[in-house]
């Protein structure tokens, strides 16, 4: 039983770009002492310090990989939209329903039914029209001249 391990399914090919997995590579054979970090960097085309700041960031890619995930469903914010969304309609829903309620207990008591807070148009009162600065100033300019005389 000391024999080669057999594998029962075929590996999935990793995917990603072929230089980034001949680089990964590279790197697990300096890792595993086939190569040393000279000929790993020659072969790659790269120097001697390029390869130690791949190597660097291959092996923090690996330990962030390897993080314990949290378990179970994780919230997300398009799950969390669409509850607040459900719970929106029914929330207006039971407005509604508490507004009909009130409506139908005024009319048991023939209470005259509350005045709306809608504002009507036509209440009486008109807006006053902004006047703008730079129209009287053109008004003014536009007058014809007048002459002041002082008075004696």
């Amino acid at each position: 039983m000391s024999g080669p391990a057999r594998a029962t399914r075929a590996a999935k090919p990793l995917e990603g770009d072929e230089t980034a997995k001949k680089t990964a590579a590279m790197i697990l054979e300096v890792l595993a002492g086939l190569r040393s970090t000279t000929e790993a960097a020659q072969a790659l085309e790269i120097s001697s310090m390029r390869y130690y700041v791949l190597e660097r960031r291959a092996m923090e890619g690996m330990v962030q990989a390897l993080q314990p995930r949290p378990k179970g469903k994780q919230k997300r914010p398009e799950n969390t939209l669409e509850g607040l969304r459900r719970d929106k309609a029914r929330l207006e829903r039971e407005v509604g329903r508490l507004q009909a309620l009130v409506r139908a207990a005024q009319r048991t008591m023939k209470l005259p039914p509350l005045p709306s807070r809608e504002k009507k148009k036509g209440d009486g009162r008109r807006g006053r029209r902004p006047q703008v600065r730079a129209e009287r100033t053109i008004a003014l300019l536009q007058a014809p001249a007048t002459e002041t005389t002082p008075v004696p």
